[in-house]
């Protein structure tokens, strides 16, 4: 028989937000691969499904790697998730996909859409257009200077994530490095409770998040239009 790999998209904060063909593969697969088993397992919890869950995300060594490819070779049916949205997204589960295609293309691999914080953050914006670039998460370290200074060469919207302990620093370096009158969209904590948009010149928003330290938190899309 043969192995299939299916790539499920999970919510991004409401655990309303999957579908319910994703819930039948959860169900129906040998094991799901997860960045964290606790919060993948809050998920299945919620909806009662008991398959058994492994670890997989940036850190996999290669032993795992092999593991898995051999279960799929074997026939078996994995699920991939991430902890929130679409797997391969800004997100290790990538890796895994490419080694499945390279070493097995016998291999179905099957895509279950559902919750993604981009095309998310980007129906609500309200900007004019169908054209965007996405740039995955902010480098933390290396190479962060180098990334805000080339924003100003991309003549369409540009896209990218960045977590709670370095927006305000992401923030301050676009008030640096963009023109007065660059347009900024900070799309906050989507589909849950606290969920907001907040969007002006890149000193308007920094002055925003700087006033609202509580709104500091949670999960970031930022638009640079």
């Amino acid at each position: 028989m043969k192995g299939k790999l299916s790539v499920v998209a999970t919510p991004i904060g409401n655990l309303e937000d999957i579908t319910q063909r994703a819930l039948r593969v959860l169900r129906e697969a040998d094991y799901v691969l997860c960045e964290d088993t606790r919060v993948t397992g809050k998920l299945l919890a919620h909806y009662e499904i008991k398959t058994i869950l492994r670890r997989y995300d940036a850190h996999t060594k290669v032993g795992t790697h092999e593991h898995i490819l051999e279960d799929l070779a074997n026939g078996r049916h994995i699920a991939l998730v991430s902890d929130a949205g679409t797997p391969g997204i800004s997100d290790p589960g990538v890796l895994l996909v490419a080694k499945v295609r390279e070493n097995l293309p016998e291999v179905t691999i099957e895509t279950i859409p559902g919750a993604s914080a981009l095309t998310a953050a980007f129906a609500i914006a309200g900007l004019v257009g169908n054209q965007f670039t996405f740039l995955g998460f902010v480098p933390h370290k290396k190479g962060r200077e180098t990334f805000f200074k080339s924003l100003e060469k991309y003549e369409m919207p540009v896209i990218f994530y960045e977590s709670v302990h370095r927006i305000m620093k992401t923030l301050q370096s676009l008030q640096d490095h963009q023109p007065e009158t660059t347009y900024i969209t900070v799309a906050r904590e989507l589909t849950k409770l606290h969920e907001e948009v907040v969007q002006g010149t890149p000193a308007e928003v920094l002055e925003y998040f700087t006033e609202n330290p509580d709104k500091q938190r949670g999960e970031f899309v930022v638009i640079v239009s």
